[in-house]
């Protein structure tokens, strides 16, 4: 069965524009090949000449010849960015956060995707378990790079057993065929205590330095646990003892790997080293932040960017400045909120007229071992602020929305939470740039 792609915009001063294409017109081929999905798409438009078969709404069919420069897009956007259905998991993991929600929640949050081209689009991380070999050969002929890969495991048995899919570890093997191809790729563990962890760990590490310098970096991330866990593999918190022992396992790694290939290579997430009770590593060993997605570095960017913002400000302003004067309240996740706090106090001591009451939410909706604040949601917020000096404004970090919309996790709307608690709310972005002007230039 054809594919056709209708288009929904067509961007204004595009070579489609030009060509009086019009959004509800299908796309129907591209040098009279037929279009599968955006890998093919985004492949076909790159060369200089194309020939572009469009179907009108009247049904006439144009063949559009099309000069233009290199990788220059024609400007169109379809209905579905894949320009196909997604693809659902189909593994059990055993970590899996989707099975420890709640009942009640939107559908959308329910939805597990396990689909390579989100990897490529989105940065989403994927376990190969659901790529087939038409896939995996079209990723290599088009050279598409890089792919986000959850590896959790090299040991193709244990990997079964994590993902509930008995052709987990077979998987691993798209890995051989993807690095001879010189595709490039990211990876993921996320640690469970007592099953991926310690020399298994060590063994998986091992095992994916093989693939370096195609394999660019690993993440370690312990697994995240809510309070809706009945009935699912018993999984336990980790312990700061056991935050350091892993720590020292990564730390081993990334001093081999930087003597061996001049890079660090394995990475452990921001959670790790607050458990551990350790500062963050330098900027210098996050090799470029290529795991920023994924909380590995998230604190060490935002810290530098605050302190170079900081200093340029002084040299402008000159510190103390007086002239600003100003009452507001922040709230953020447990995890981040020390570091948070590290830099409210800088700024009340640089512009001693301004205020901020902080507050640390602790999540009751997913439970006490979630601490992160793009997981809390708006009643968690609402109920431990009501009451609360909030001054002019409150101010939340962006991740506590949903992706370009006012919604939060549990469905409760911006509008919503400044009626309840009576104050205008400000989003903030994550930079550190971005949180000194949340608080100064902002009204």
């Amino acid at each position: 069965m054809k594919k056709h792609h209708i288009i929904k915009t067509v961007l204004p001063g595009s070579i489609a524009e030009e060509l009086e294409i019009e959004p509800g017109d299908k796309i129907l081929a591209i040098d009279n090949t037929e279009i599968e999905d955006v890998f093919d798409y985004q492949f076909l438009v790159q060369d200089t000449y194309i020939e572009v078969l469009i179907e009108k709404q009247d049904g006439e069919q144009w063949l559009l010849e099309v000069d233009k420069d290199m990788d220059e897009d024609l400007g169109i956007e379809f209905e579905s960015g894949l320009m196909d259905e997604y693809r659902h998991c189909h593994n059990k993991c055993i970590f899996c956060f989707i099975d420890q929600m709640p009942k009640g929640m939107r559908e959308t949050l329910y939805f597990k995707d396990d689909d390579s081209r989100l990897s490529f689009l989105q940065g989403n991380y994927v376990t190969l378990t659901n790529m087939s070999d038409h896939d995996i050969d079209r990723i290599c002929r088009y050279h598409l790079s890089p792919i986000n890969i959850s590896f959790q495991t090299m040991n193709p048995e244990l990997r079964c057993k994590m993902l509930n899919n008995r052709f987990a570890g077979e998987a691993l093997k798209k890995v051989d065929v993807l690095n001879e191809a010189g595709i490039i790729m990211n990876g993921q563990i996320v640690l469970c205590k007592g099953v991926n962890d310690g020399e298994e760990l060590i063994f998986s590490l091992r095992e994916l330095m093989k693939y370096i310098p195609n394999l660019e970096s690993v993440s370690v991330v312990p697994v995240g646990l809510s309070k809706y866990r009945e009935g699912l593999y018993p999984l336990e918190p980790f312990t700061k003892e056991d935050a350091v022992k892993t720590l020292d396992i990564i730390h081993s790694f990334q001093k081999e790997c930087f003597e061996k290939f001049g890079i660090h290579f394995v990475h452990a997430s921001d959670e790790w080293y607050i458990l551990a009770e350790q500062e963050m590593p330098e900027e210098e060993r996050y090799d470029g932040y290529l795991q920023l997605e994924n909380g590995v570095g998230m604190i060490r960017l935002m810290l530098n960017e605050f302190a170079e913002s900081m200093a340029e400000r002084k040299k402008k302003e000159g510190f103390p400045n007086m002239s600003i004067k100003k009452e507001l309240s922040m709230a953020t996740g447990l995890l981040a909120y020390p570091y948070i706090k590290q830099m409210t106090e800088e700024i009340m001591e640089a512009y001693p007229n301004v205020k901020i009451h902080l507050y640390a939410i602790r999540n009751d909706f997913f439970g006490e071992h979630i601490t992160v604040s793009g997981l809390l949601t708006g009643q968690d917020i609402r109920d431990q602020l009501m009451g609360k000096e909030l001054g002019e404004r409150l101010l939340l970090p962006q991740n506590v929305l949903r992706s370009g919309e006012d919604v939060f996790l549990d469905d409760l709307r911006l509008p919503e939470l400044e009626k309840a608690l009576q104050v205008p709310i400000n989003i903030v972005k994550s930079s550190g740039c971005d949180f000194i002007d949340g608080i100064i230039c902002k009204p």
